[in-house]
């Protein structure tokens, strides 16, 4: 159960609440949210019992366990850099994750406060601006957050990490069935139901495709080492297939129940579902103002999000930390502090780019505006995730032996074994091979 909610932990997060929501509001709703639910099926949950599998043969870090594997299946020495990749990309993606969740605490003390009771679309987007191009307030924010992870991981696995989620995930869960009580009682859920779930493939472009895969990759922290070492603590007797299908659908849950919610707020106060990355940090405070107790939904809202964010963060520094007391000795303590510090210190990178270190600059067609915080996005989510899914996939099928795999995964060679054992051979490499082409603008 504790593997459950660390995992579900780590795959829960802002890519859930914040990103899902204006995906399927950009792309129509249920034509997107109809091949997002296929990549999760057909790629996503294949990658995801590879990842456990190898972490729960290896027993160590993404690293250390990809450098013992590799010579136990007779492969290159090479494959311990896939490890390092997720590791890398866990440490980047923690480092300006830690910022994003500085708003979300930021915001959570305004909405509480009443602070955007009647406020303007204009007043809104002031709001925003101020706090994103005020590098000593973002500080603060980033810092608190660094602090709050740093200080379950130093805690270590049965004091910190289970402890943690074991009352950040069902809270997280409580607090959304809140917020959809409330859009219910708006009388709009249906509107919402009928966005999210009646396909119009009218509005279903190529572009839609990739965002429903890349975003089904991203949503379920792949790649990054988290879900491998999550995978290292996890027993034996534990059924990886079935414990995996269990995560993928809370995972998948909770994106569903975080678009009920957001969407039938919006609908309810006649406000644009098709806002992109606006739509929680600019659109959503404005329903909240305009509604009875706004403020309590408001800060519920906002403090789901942090736990969101936090769960996460945990996930993403927790690869680093668990290879910096293999290798190096450290004492737990001080390898969550040093993993931290790192991360906070890029960390403050990323909010200068907002600020002081802003520039823009063309990528893919697509015009970015925050200079280091857009490319560290890029690089992570681009480039170092589908790396490292593709080396974790192609390891798994073709250079573990059949056998290894089966014992790895203690189950029997089965059809959904072989099932299984088909798509991540065939399918999920291709798939995430075009990822890679689309993000790098070569489709």
């Amino acid at each position: 159960m504790v593997f459950i909610l660390a995992a579900t932990g780590a795959t829960v997060g802002l890519g859930n609440i914040w990103k899902f929501p204006y995906l399927a509001g950009e792309y129509g709703g249920g034509a997107f949210v109809l091949v997002y639910l296929l990549c999760i099926a057909f790629i996503g949950f294949p990658l995801m019992v590879a990842e456990v599998a190898v972490g729960r043969r290896g027993r160590l870090s993404p690293i250390n366990t990809l450098r013992s594997l590799s010579e136990i299946e007779g492969g290159s020495p090479r494959w311990v850099w896939a490890g390092g990749l997720g590791v890398l990309a866990g440490l980047l993606i923690g480092s300006f994750y830690s910022v994003i969740a500085g708003w979300a605490l930021a915001y959570m003390f305004r909405a509480a406060s009443g602070a955007f009771e009647h406020v303007t679309a204009q007043g809104i987007a002031s709001i925003f601006n101020n706090l994103i191009t005020d590098p000593e307030r973002l500080l603060a924010w980033h810092t608190i957050f660094m602090v709050m992870t740093v200080a379950v991981l130093a805690r270590g696995i049965r004091s910190g990490l289970e402890r943690a989620v074991k009352l950040l995930v069902p809270g997280l869960l409580v607090m959304l069935l809140v917020l959809i009580g409330y859009g219910a009682s708006t009388g709009y859920l249906g509107q919402t139901l009928f966005f999210l779930f009646r396909p119009d493939f009218s509005s279903l472009s190529f572009a839609a495709v990739l965002e429903a895969l890349g975003h089904a990759f991203f949503t379920l922290s792949l790649g990054m080492g988290a879900i491998m070492i999550y995978g290292s603590y996890l027993p034996r007797q534990v059924p990886i297939m079935r414990t995996s299908l269990l995560v993928v659908l809370l995972d998948t849950l909770v994106a569903l129940l975080a678009g009920l919610a957001i969407f039938s707020i919006a609908f309810a106060h006649e406000l644009p579902v098709n806002s992109g990355p606006g739509l929680i940090f600019q659109t959503l405070p404005m329903a909240f103002g305009k509604m009875q107790a706004g403020g309590v939904f408001g800060g519920i809202f906002f403090l789901l999000l942090v736990f969101a964010a936090w769960t996460s963060a945990i996930a993403l520094l927790e690869p680093a930390v668990a290879w910096l007391v293999e290798s190096l000795n450290l004492q737990r303590v001080r390898a969550a502090v040093l993993t931290g510090f790192v991360a906070w210190l890029l960390g403050i990178v990323s909010l200068l780019s907002f600020s002081q270190w802003a520039f823009s600059f063309e990528f893919a067609g697509m015009q970015k505006q925050h200079g280091l915080f857009d490319l560290f996005s890029i690089l992570a989510s681009g480039v170092l995730l589908p790396l490292g899914g593709l080396s974790v996939v192609l390891f798994t099928a073709w250079v573990m032996h059949r056998e290894s795999v089966l014992d790895a995964l203690g189950g029997a060679d089965g059809p959904g074994f072989r099932l299984w054992y088909f798509l991540v051979r065939y399918v999920a490499p291709v798939a995430l091979v075009v990822v890679f082409l689309w993000v790098l603008g070569v489709m």
